[in-house]
C-alpha cells in the first residue's frame, strides 16, 4: 500500500517479492526438483516423482476412506488455489462486486487477498480472506448474491474468523445427489451417546449429529420438505434406549400419519386436540415431579435410565396446536409448552417440534427451542425465524430449494462456534424401517406404563 505522504506505489518487483514471499512453494518446490536433477541427475529425479505419483495413486485405489481424509483435501484445495481462484479471476470477481478499496492519493486498487483454502469435500470450498483497512464483513454479507455469480458457483456463506479475516464457504456444486440411507440401529444402550447421535450428513461430507440430551429440536419446512425424517433419524439412533426403557416417547400426532406407526411403541400417543392438550399437561406433571425428586436428592440433573427416563415430547404439526384450533386449548398448550421449553433441559424432558409456517403467530414458543432446522421453506423471511436473525443473509437459501422429492431432507443449521450455516440434509427413514424400528423396540421390550391416549 502506498504511504499517505506518496503519490507513488510500490515497484513491481518489490510486489513480486512480497508474492513470494507469502508462496514460498512457488520458489522451494521448482527449486527442490531442479536441484534434485543436477545432483541425482534427471532420470533418478523423474523415478522419484513418478514413484510419488504411482504411490498415491495406489493409495487411491487402495484406501479410500483414508485418501479422502488426508491426501484429497490437500490436493484439490491446492489445485483449486492456484487454478480456481488466484489471479485475475478473484481480483476481476471482487472489483465487479465492488468489494475493494482505493488509495485516495495513487488511486491504486486494493483487492482482498486469499489467506488459504480448505476444501474437506468435492462440493465445498472455505476461502479465507485477509480483509483491508476500512472493508468489514457486512459489505461482503450485502455483496454475496453478486459474489456467488460472479465466481460462477452455487451459494456462498459467511464468516468471521478473527479481526480483518472472514471465511466465505463456496459451495460449488450440490453436495447432496443421493438419498442418505437410514442409521442403523445398535443393539447394545451403552453404545448410545444422547449428545451424539447421527441423524444424516453436512456439506462438508461428515456426519450430521444432534444431541436428544437437554435439548429443544425444532424441524420447520414446507410440505414434503421432509420434516419426519430428521425425527425418524433420531429415534432410529435412540432406539435401544426405547426398548429398555431410559428413553419415553410422548407422542401428538394431529395428522395421523407417519408417527401413527410409533403409537406402539410410545409411552404416551395422543392425535385428538383435546387428547393432546391432556398428553401435555401430563408431561408437565411428570417433569414437575422429576423436578421435586431431584431437589429432594440434592441434585441439577438426572442420568438417563430406566429409573429417570430422558422424556421426549414429539409435536407433529405445531400449527394445528397452537393456531389453527381450539383458541382456548390452544392457550393452555402455549403455558405447558413454555414451561418445557424453560424448564425441561435439567429433568430430561426434551421437546421435538415440526411445523411447515414458523411465525410467532402460529408458535409463539419459537425462541426457546435451543436446536433449530430449516428445510425448505416458502418465504425467505421464514428461513430468519428458525435460524436466527441475517442467516439468509448469511447464506442460508432455504427458500431457493427447489420443491421437488429428491430435495426431501435437505436443509441448513447454524454451526454454534462460528455462527454460519451448513447445509445437511437428513437420512431417509421409509416405512420398511419404521417398521423396522418398532419390531427392534417391541422384540425386547422393558419400558413400563404404556397408554396410548385414543
Amino acid at each position: 500500500m502506498a504511504s499517505e505522504f506518496s503519490k507513488r506505489t510500490k515497484g513491481a518487483e518489490v510486489k513480486a517479492a512480497a508474492w513470494l514471499g507469502r508462496h514460498p512453494g512457488s520458489i522451494l518446490a521448482p527449486a527442490a526438483v531442479t536441484t534434485a536433477g543436477l545432483e541425482l541427475g534427471w532420470i533418478t529425479t523423474g523415478g522419484i516423482l513418478g514413484g510419488t505419483a504411482a504411490s498415491l495413486g495406489a493409495w487411491y485405489r487402495a484406501h479410500p476412506d483414508t485418501f479422502d481424509r488426508f491426501a484429497a483435501p490437500r490436493i484439490r484445495a491446492w489445485r483449486r488455489r492456484w487454478i480456481t481462484y488466484l489471479g485475475p479471476r478473484w481480483r476481476n470477481a471482487l472489483i465487479a462486486c465492488d468489494l475493494f478499496t482505493t488509495n485516495r492519493k495513487t488511486g491504486e486498487l486494493h483487492v482482498p487477498r486469499l489467506l488459504r483454502i480448505r476444501s474437506y469435500s468435492p462440493s465445498v470450498d472455505t476461502l479465507y480472506v485477509k480483509l483491508h483497512p476500512g472493508q468489514h464483513l457486512r459489505q461482503f454479507e450485502a455483496k454475496l448474491p453478486e459474489l456467488t455469480e460472479a465466481l460462477k458457483v452455487e451459494r456462498i456463506a459467511i464468516e468471521r474468523v478473527k479481526p480483518r479475516v472472514i471465511a466465505l464457504v463456496v459451495e460449488r456444486s450440490e453436495p447432496f445427489t443421493e438419498v442418505i440411507e437410514a442409521p442403523e440401529m445398535v443393539y447394545d444402550s451403552d453404545a448410545i451417546e444422547l449428545t451424539n447421535l447421527y441423524v444424516g450428513e453436512t456439506e462438508y461430507g461428515g456426519d450430521w449429529r444432534l444431541s436428544a440430551l437437554g435439548q429443544h429440536l425444532f424441524v420447520a419446512g414446507a410440505t414434503g420438505a421432509g420434516k419426519n425424517s430428521v425425527v425418524n433419524a433420531l429415534l432410529r439412533g435412540l432406539a435401544p434406549l426405547i426398548r429398555d426403557g431410559a428413553v419415553r416417547l410422548w407422542i401428538c400426532d394431529s395428522k395421523q400419519m407417519e408417527f401413527a406407526k410409533l403409537a406402539g411403541i410410545a409411552y404416551r400417543y395422543a392425535c385428538e386436540e383435546g387428547d393432546c392438550a391432556e398428553l401435555v399437561e401430563e408431561y408437565v406433571a411428570d417433569m414437575q415431579a422429576t423436578q421435586r425428586g431431584l431437589a429432594d436428592q440434592g441434585k441439577r440433573k438426572i442420568t438417563p435410565s430406566s429409573v429417570t427416563p430422558l422424556n421426549v415430547l414429539i409435536l407433529d404439526e405445531m400449527g394445528a396446536l397452537l393456531a389453527y384450533g381450539d383458541a382456548s386449548a390452544a392457550r393452555g398448550l402455549k403455558r405447558q409448552l413454555a414451561l418445557v421449553g424453560s424448564q425441561g433441559r435439567a429433568t430430561g424432558h426434551s421437546m421435538v417440534g415440526l411445523v411447515q409456517e414458523p411465525t410467532k403467530d402460529t408458535v409463539p414458543v419459537r425462541d426457546l427451542f435451543t436446536t433449530r432446522v430449516c428445510l425448505r421453506v416458502t418465504s425467505a423471511a421464514h428461513v430468519d425465524m428458525v435460524l436466527g436473525e441475517n442467516a439468509r443473509l448469511r447464506g442460508a437459501l432455504a427458500d431457493e430449494i427447489p420443491n421437488a422429492p429428491e430435495t426431501s431432507g435437505i436443509g441448513y443449521v447454524i454451526r454454534q462456534r462460528s455462527r454460519v450455516p451448513m447445509r445437511v440434509r437428513a437420512a431417509y427413514v421409509d416405512d420398511r424401517e419404521l417398521d423396522e424400528l418398532v419390531e427392534f423396540v417391541r422384540a425386547g421390550w422393558r419400558g413400563a406404563g404404556l397408554r396410548v391416549v385414543a
